[in-house]
């Protein structure tokens, strides 16, 4: 069972509860048999979990998406890489702990890895920033981008940030340009960039990190130029409306696969990768290394060509899906 119960799932948490209570009854008293009974609400919700995620609306997978108990960067790192070292730094002005990247080995292929990580407690949040970068984390992506450029290393990055820093300090040190840089320098690599959005994909601060030569998104991830909030507060003046913002804004994977903006939709567990963090983060393991083997068959040029006109046809096909 979850922890961490979303609005939509309390029908759910009302019948694994009792479920639980039922087996803990069992345990304090051994005389007690109530395993049918326990089972047979298992069942119930089993099929109740299925009857939830098969037809999520766009609001509830924005919920899906920032669930706190689902595999952020750090799970996917230590999971699917090893010989990991950490790179920090920007070598300008600070180390920006909403940005994690360094060497590592995917199998036998030495990469570059690089994402944004938002912590799994409070400490770790607010040291994490809640994985909103400032501009030294973009400046660090950057330089890391450029190491990997020369030395020919593909590139891989995790994106889960609400959006960039808005903070005053952020402004002043040059968060546009800093994203804007970024950018730029995804669409100059001549090595394979492979994105993954694997919960929120959040405005320029998640474009900066997944303009890659292959794009692809969790099931029930999102990528948006807003959040629907934000959206919301801007055409109605009313936060509230973040249910009609979400419909409007067309930010889950499979709009996006329509769209053309994306090039795969990895599935997850029933449930939502937070209920199967293991099996979420090995599929999404299975998609990197089947893109960067695809990949790997291109020349430099032709990743680098590749990419950008991929970009400047971006709009061209879908609009009226």
């Amino acid at each position: 069972m979850t922890k961490n119960y979303l609005d939509f799932e309390k029908p759910l948490a009302e019948i694994e509860g009792k479920a639980e209570e039922l087996r803990a009854m069992a345990r304090a008293n051994e005389e007690m048999d109530v395993e049918g009974e326990a089972k047979a609400l298992d069942k119930k919700a089993e099929q109740m979990l299925v009857d939830l995620y098969k037809g999520l609306t766009p609001w509830r997978k924005c919920q899906v998406a920032r669930h706190p108990e689902r595999p952020h960067c750090k799970d996917y790192i230590d999971a699917l890489f090893t010989e990991y070292t950490p790179l920090a730094g920007d070598r300008n002005f600070a180390d920006d702990h909403a940005v994690m990247g360094g060497l590592a080995r995917m199998g036998d292929q030495p990469v570059m890895v690089i994402g944004h990580e938002k912590g799994n407690d409070t400490k770790s949040r607010i040291e994490r920033n809640f994985g909103m970068a400032r501009p030294e984390g973009y400046r660090k992506a950057i330089r890391l981008m450029d190491l990997a450029d020369r030395f020919g290393l593909p590139v891989v990055s995790l994106v889960d940030t609400p959006g960039a820093y808005p903070g005053k300090g952020a402004e002043e040190r040059g968060q546009s340009e800093a994203i804007a840089r970024s950018t730029e320098k995804c669409l100059s690599l001549k090595v394979p960039l492979v994105s993954v959005i694997i919960g929120e994909g959040g405005s320029g601060g998640a474009v900066a990190f997944a303009t890659g030569n292959s794009v692809m998104m969790l099931e029930h991830s999102i990528y948006s130029v807003i959040s629907p909030e934000g959206c919301a507060s801007i055409l109605w003046k009313d936060s509230d409306k973040m249910r009609e913002a979400a419909e409007a804004l067309r930010l889950t994977a499979q709009d996006l696969k329509a769209l053309g903006v994306i090039e795969r939709i990895i599935g997850e567990p029933v449930g939502g990768a937070h209920r199967g963090a293991g099996q979420a983060i090995s599929a999404v393991g299975h998609a990197i290394e089947a893109e960067l083997k695809a990949l790997g068959k291109k020349k430099p040029d032709e990743l680098r060509n590749s990419r950008r006109q991929k970009y400047l046809k971006m709009g061209s096909q879908g609009l009226a899906a």
